[in-house]
C-alpha cells in the first residue's frame, strides 16, 4: 500500500466546488439548478482585456517570463496602488503568480511549522485554517461578529497574541461575509501590533475594488510601521472578472521577498505569458465596464438582503463588500450545513453552509449573488417554499 505523508490527512479543501459538482450532476439529470453558490463574478472578462491576451499570443510571447512577472506588469501594478492607496510600491516587490492562493500557501509555508500559531478570521476563506493546519502551524480563529458587520474586535485579536504567534491573516472585504472591517478598528490593531514586532501580517485585499455605500477599503500597505512586514495579496479574478485566467500578485517586503520568488522558482517557474499581458491591460485600460459590473452588484445585494430579511427564521446584515450575503438562519431550526443540503436537494438552490467557513460559521449560510436578479428572485421564492414546507418543529 502507497503510504502518503501524515499531513496529507489534513489537508482540507474548498466547498464552494464541492456543491458546484453536485448542483452540475443534479443540473445533468434534468433539474434546474440556481447556484448562489460559487464566488465568481458571472460577467465576461471585458472585451479589451481579451483582446490583449490575443495580442500577446499572435505576437510570439510563448516562452517563459521572469519569475517575478514580466517588468511591464509589476510597473502597472505598482502604479495602481498609487492610484488606489497613495502608496508607493518598487515594482522589485511585486510577485505575480497564478491565482490569490499561491500568496496565502506562499505566504502560510513560509511562517507555519509544528510550535507556531497563525491567526486567521472566523468564519473566512476555508484554505486559510486547511493550510496552516498542513504547515504543521495552530489555527488560531479571529472570530468576526455579525453585530459588528462581520468585523473583528483589534482588542480581542491583540489578546490573542503569543510568542508563538508568527503571522497574522486579515481579510477586508471579506469571503465569505462580505464584512469590511472599520479604519478606527484597523488603527488599533495597528497600533497595537506595534508591541508584537515578530508578528508578519498578510493582507487578503482581493475584494478591495468591490464595495458599497460608502465603505472604505483600507490597505495595510497604508500604515507606514507595518511596510516591513506586511504581505499584501491582491489580483484581477473578482476585480476583472478574470477567474480562470488564474492572475494575482503579492506585494512583499524586502526580506521576504527572495524567499517568495524562490518558492515560486519552485513551484510553478512564471505565470502564463499572454495573461500577464492581459493583466497589463486591465489595470492601465478604461474602469468604466468594472464601476458597471460593481453597479449590478450593488442593485443585487440591495434586492437579495431585502428579500432574506422578509422571509420567516432568517436575518441578514447589509454586507459593505465582496459579492456575499450571510444570513443568519437559527431562527429556521436547520443547522447550517442541513439547510445547505436540503435547500439544494429539495429546491435546487446551491449555497454554502457557514461552517465551511470556520465554526463560527454555524448558524450562518452564505449567498453569492453573482447572478443575475432574475435568478436571485427565483431563488428566493424557492427559499420561501423550502422554509415553509419545513416540519413545524424545525421552525421552533
Amino acid at each position: 500500500m502507497l503510504q502518503m505523508a501524515s499531513r496529507m490527512g489534513v489537508l482540507g479543501t474548498e466547498t464552494a466546488f464541492e456543491v458546484l459538482a453536485r448542483a452540475n450532476a443534479l443540473a445533468a439529470q434534468g433539474r434546474s439548478i440556481i447556484n448562489l453558490g460559487i464566488g465568481q463574478p458571472d460577467f465576461p472578462t471585458p472585451e479589451h482585456i481579451v483582446e490583449a491576451g490575443r495580442k500577446a499570443l499572435a505576437d510570439g510571447h510563448h516562452g517563459y517570463t521572469p519569475a517575478n512577472g514580466i517588468p511591464a506588469l509589476r510597473q502597472a501594478v505598482a502604479a495602481d496602488l498609487w492610484r488606489r492607496h497613495k502608496v508607493e510600491v518598487s515594482p522589485n516587490h511585486v510577485l505575480v503568480v497564478p491565482g490569490g492562493k499561491v500568496t496565502m500557501f506562499f505566504a502560510i509555508m513560509m511562517f507555519g511549522e509544528p510550535g507556531a500559531e497563525i491567526m486567521y478570521p472566523n468564519p473566512g476563506f476555508p484554505i486559510y485554517e486547511s493550510v496552516i493546519k498542513f504547515s504543521g502551524a495552530t489555527p488560531v480563529p479571529m472570530p468576526l461578529y455579525e453585530s459588528a458587520g462581520f468585523s473583528f474586535s483589534a482588542d480581542e485579536v491583540l489578546e490573542k497574541i503569543t510568542p508563538r504567534t508568527r503571522l497574522m491573516i486579515i481579510n477586508s472585504p471579506a469571503n465569505p461575509t462580505g464584512g469590511t472591517v472599520p479604519r478606527a478598528e484597523f488603527d488599533k490593531l495597528v497600533a497595537g501590533l506595534e508591541r508584537h514586532p515578530q508578528v508578519a501580517i498578510m493582507s487578503d485585499e482581493i475584494y478591495g475594488e468591490i464595495l458599497y455605500d460608502g465603505a472604505e477599503h483600507v490597505s495595510l500597505l497604508s500604515y507606514p510601521s507595518l511596510r516591513d512586514r506586511v504581505i499584501l495579496l491582491d489580483g484581477w479574478s473578482k476585480t476583472y472578472a478574470m477567474t480562470g485566467w488564474r492572475m494575482g500578485y503579492g506585494v512583499w517586503p524586502e526580506a521576504l521577498f527572495p524567499h517568495a520568488e524562490r518558492l515560486a522558482i519552485n513551484c510553478h517557474s512564471c505565470v502564463n505569458a499572454s495573461a500577464q499581458y492581459a493583466g497589463i491591460a486591465a489595470l492601465e485600460g478604461p474602469r468604466e465596464p468594472v464601476e458597471r459590473m460593481v453597479r449590478a452588484f450593488a442593485e443585487r445585494r440591495t434586492f437579495i438582503v431585502a428579500e432574506l430579511n422578509k422571509l420567516p427564521g432568517i436575518r441578514c446584515v447589509q454586507p459593505g463588500g465582496a459579492f456575499y450575503a450571510f444570513p443568519n438562519i437559527a431562527g429556521t431550526g436547520l443547522n447550517a450545513r442541513g439547510f445547505q443540503s436540503e435547500l439544494l436537494d429539495r429546491e435546487g438552490v446551491a449555497t454554502i453552509a457557514g461552517t465551511s467557513f470556520g465554526a463560527y460559521g454555524e448558524d450562518y449560510i452564505r449567498f453569492s449573488y453573482a447572478n443575475s436578479l432574475e435568478a436571485i428572485a427565483e431563488a428566493i421564492d424557492r427559499i420561501r417554499r423550502f422554509l415553509g414546507n419545513l416540519p413545524a418543529a424545525s421552525r421552533n
